[in-house]
């Protein structure tokens, strides 16, 4: 049996690098679940791999289809799954060793799937994966901060807010005890305002380049979703333990990180890079079911244009998230 699925064959090339093709429908291992894609949506992380940033690990081979989140309905089981039959509907994250989500059907490990609720479209759950996980891991390792809104106020600076990563951090941070200061473009700071930000800075403008909260706050976490800021910019912001997560980690990152250490300063840069765990998504998925958090949607493409929806990431333009669906 064969399916349709987007594909590259070497690195670089962009949007223009992608081949639709027809392949054959993989099968499930023992440990997995074979899913008919309702939805994927695409990371910065999707965009790395092509572009060869994590070359010579990622991808494993060529050709290589993108992808790793992933909202569809199980289609059927290796022999040990014990928790999904199918018809089931699912959230799940591929490995990115193997990608695979731009595609009609994919595997997925049984231990990084949850089940998807009929409250939960295949577009909100596709979009949740890898950014809601990076937003939530961030917040996990702020000293201080609790989901309950127990103990002292917090303060949290979030850089592109509106961006995939950033607008759930927005959310899950405003569920707890975060006072949260946030940058976006001119043309997203109502929206940014709309998810609890509670202040809302311009980064084109003097106060958004410096970073500097607009009530004259000190930073203890920033989850920084931008690029390009040197950490010359973060010390002078940061309150006495201040930490910067840092969800795109380049070499300078690591080396200031080694450094940090090495000084024993308490102002950190954290390097943060998300494993996926069932639990997490799980926990992430009942919060869209119950209204809490939502996935702002930047636009949405059918499997048989993916090559727009990956020049519009490409273009680190969008609002939110770009959801690829192969029932349109």
């Amino acid at each position: 049996m064969m399916m349709r699925a987007v594909q590259y064959n070497s690195y670089g090339g962009g949007a223009a690098a992608l081949k639709q093709v027809e392949v054959p429908i993989p099968s499930p291992k023992r440990d997995e679940v074979l899913v008919k894609v309702e939805a994927t949506s695409i990371n910065p992380l999707d965009l790395r791999i092509q572009k060869g940033v994590v070359w010579p690990f990622l991808p494993r081979k060529f050709p290589n289809i993108p992808g790793v989140d992933v909202a569809g309905e199980v289609v059927k089981v290796g022999s040990g799954v014990k928790n999904y039959k199918a018809g089931d509907k699912v959230v799940t994250v591929l490995s990115s060793v193997f990608g695979g989500a731009l595609a009609e059907f994919a595997v997925a490990k049984e231990s990084v799937t949850v089940s998807r609720p009929p409250e939960v479209s295949a577009d909100q759950g596709a979009a949740l994966p890898i950014a809601g996980l990076a937003a939530h891991e961030c917040l996990l390792r702020t000293d201080g901060f609790n989901y309950d809104g127990s103990g002292k106020e917090i303060n949290i600076l979030i850089t592109a807010a509106s961006g995939g990563v950033g607008h759930y951090a927005v959310q899950l941070a405003k569920l707890g005890n975060a006072h949260v200061t946030a940058t976006c473009g001119a043309r997203n700071i109502d929206l940014i305002k709309s998810l609890g930000a509670d202040e809302v800075i311009d980064y084109k403008s003097p106060e958004g380049a410096a970073l500097k909260s607009p009530s004259g706050r000190k930073y203890d976490a920033v989850i920084h979703c931008a690029s390009g800021v040197p950490w010359s910019t973060f010390e002078p912001n940061l309150s006495t333990n201040g930490k910067v997560f840092d969800i795109t980690p380049t070499p300078r990152a690591f080396m200031t990180w080694g450094l940090k250490k090495l000084t024993l300063s308490k102002k950190q840069l954290v390097p943060t890079i998300v494993t996926p765990k069932k639990e997490k998504l799980d926990y992430l998925v009942k919060l869209v079911k119950e209204g809490k958090i939502k996935a702002v949607i930047d636009s949405k493409h059918p499997l048989s244009k993916a090559e727009e929806a990956w020049a519009k990431s490409i273009s680190g333009h969008a609002t939110g998230k770009i959801i690829v669906e192969t029932s349109l």
